[in-house]
């Protein structure tokens, strides 16, 4: 049997997982990596440990399926965009991994508005300019650390990053880098114009050679087959941004459908034969299929604000629980017996950042003496969806109305949380089963590369299951309008 891997890099956690040519999860496996935080505003890695982490996680991967390495027929890698991972010409590392979660460079994002630069990009590249994207991030090296800069050889991308040392080939992948502002998605090609207008016009020599998600891109080599365990000569394709990966792991076909991945980030995407050019969305990108791109609202305000929650108030409860499945099963079971209309906590879950065009931070507002932890877990909750029906309603202005959300990420789990989604935005919501979408596209794809499935479409066909449906419920949905206009006129105070 053929079996394909699939290899994801999150801000925080590396993931394999090993699929067969049904699509069906073999086995999987995962590591963390230290965020290190010199400065406010700081997200960064070691790249030595981000190699390591990978090579340790398909090492696990590969032991705990039982499969050999020769019946693995191709290697897929899916990874955050945006970020900066940098090396001299001989692909040494010559500074840190900047992962997305980075806002040093927000100055330099305003700066680029009031200038006119972003504005003039936009002709070219059709997305917002943010401060987690290269441009920003280049340039806050160029003045403020002049001597990292110009040892500036090549200019990657996570999963780039990783291909390169499972291949030793320095590749810039198409979907990836047509999220940086660096490349005009027009023609998709490089533009030397692009680089000049953000005021970094020295690394247009450092942009690497394009290449395609479906492309072989390369082959493991001995040295990586030494520490992960698979095969040399292994072919490695091109991969792709991880919103990417998603969107084919929950089988976006065509453009009848919306994804909505609820993670670390709150990711909210169609794919469309044209581009948005009003301005009302924040990205435009190449996707994975020819002739399609991806139209993407998207912020850090997802899940993860739930994670800041329950490490800060429900230490004690999770280590009573002993497993993290317990816990999450008492945690739903007691957001469940809250009635939306016995919730009067409001959460703006701006931990990381804001997609309100605000420097807001997180909050919550009208507490009472009565309410308890598990309140503010349903608020939570709550504004976490809110939060992705901001996003929802910007991409149904350039829209139809969608047949239906497929829904993914962490949220799925939760069968409240998934409910909560049909009744706040009114349509109706297919939860996709967590396959670890970023490493299920990843691997589809990586299939689709050695000719083992025509097209990208086909793999979908033949792999992705039906998930399982939420439709909204009338009278809730009323309640959350309600609630939904509270919060958003909340945000407009404090603005």
């Amino acid at each position: 049997m053929n079996y394909y891997l699939g290899i994801d890099n999150g801000g925080t956690v590396i993931k394999a997982a090993l699929y067969d040519a049904a699509g069906s999860q073999v086995s999987v496996a995962s590591e963390k990596v230290e965020m290190i935080c010199p400065k406010v505003g700081f997200t960064e890695r070691e790249l030595s440990a981000v190699w390591a982490a990978n090579a340790s996680a398909v090492r696990k991967c590969l032991a705990r399926s039982g499969v050999r390495a020769d019946d693995i027929r191709s290697v897929g890698l899916s990874g955050h965009g945006k970020g900066l991972y940098i090396t001299d010409k001989e692909g040494n590392p010559v500074y840190r991994g900047i992962v997305s979660t980075d806002s040093r460079a927000s100055e330099i994002e305003k700066a680029f508005y009031a200038e006119g630069v972003a504005a003039r990009a936009y002709k070219k590249t059709f997305q917002k300019v943010l401060a987690c994207q290269p441009v920003c991030l280049l340039r806050w090296l160029k003045e403020n650390d002049r001597a990292v800069y110009d040892k500036i050889g090549w200019i990657m991308s996570a999963k780039d990053y990783i291909r390169y040392c499972l291949t030793g080939k320095i590749r810039a992948e198409l979907t990836d880098i047509s999220g940086t502002n660096l490349l005009n998605l027009q023609t998709m090609r490089y533009d030397a114009e692009l680089p000049e207008m953000f005021g970094i016009p020295e690394i247009a020599g450092a942009l690497p050679p394009l290449c395609k998600s479906a492309e072989i891109c390369g082959y493991v080599t001995a040295a990586a087959a030494e520490q992960t365990g698979l095969r040399e000569g292994t072919p490695v394709s091109g991969g792709m941004f991880d919103i990417d990966a998603c969107a084919v792991g929950v089988g976006i076909c065509d453009e009848r459908d919306v994804c909505v991945i609820g993670g670390t980030w709150s990711i909210n995407e169609y794919i469309s034969p044209a581009p948005v050019l009003d301005g009302s969305i924040s990205m435009n990108s190449a996707f994975c299929k020819d002739g399609y791109y991806l139209i993407e609202e998207c912020s850090p305000t997802s899940a993860g604000n739930l994670e800041w929650v329950i490490e800060r108030f429900f230490s004690k409860e999770r280590a009573e629980c002993g497993s993290s499945d317990a816990f999450y099963a008492m945690l739903n079971e007691g957001v469940a017996k809250i009635e939306p209309q016995e919730c009067g906590v409001v959460f703006l879950p701006f931990l990381f950042d804001c997609n309100e065009d605000a420097d807001l931070g997180a909050a919550f507002l009208n507490l009472k003496a009565f309410d308890d932890k598990m309140m503010l877990a349903r608020a939570v909750y709550e504004g976490v969806v809110f939060s992705h029906k901001t996003h929802i309603d910007r991409l149904l202005k350039s829209r139809n109305t969608p047949a239906k959300i497929r829904l993914a990420g962490g949220v799925t789990k939760s069968a409240v949380w998934s409910q909560m989604f049909a009744d706040v935005t009114g349509l109706n919501v297919e939860a996709v089963a967590d396959k670890e979408l970023g490493c299920f596209g990843a691997a589809m794809v990586a299939a689709v590369a050695v000719g083992d499935f025509a097209s990208i479409d086909e793999a979908e066909k033949a792999c992705v299951g039906k998930g399982k449906m939420y439709y909204p419920n009338p009278e809730n949905s009323k309640i959350y309008a309600e609630k939904y206009a509270r919060y958003k006129g909340i945000i407009e105070k404090l603005k």
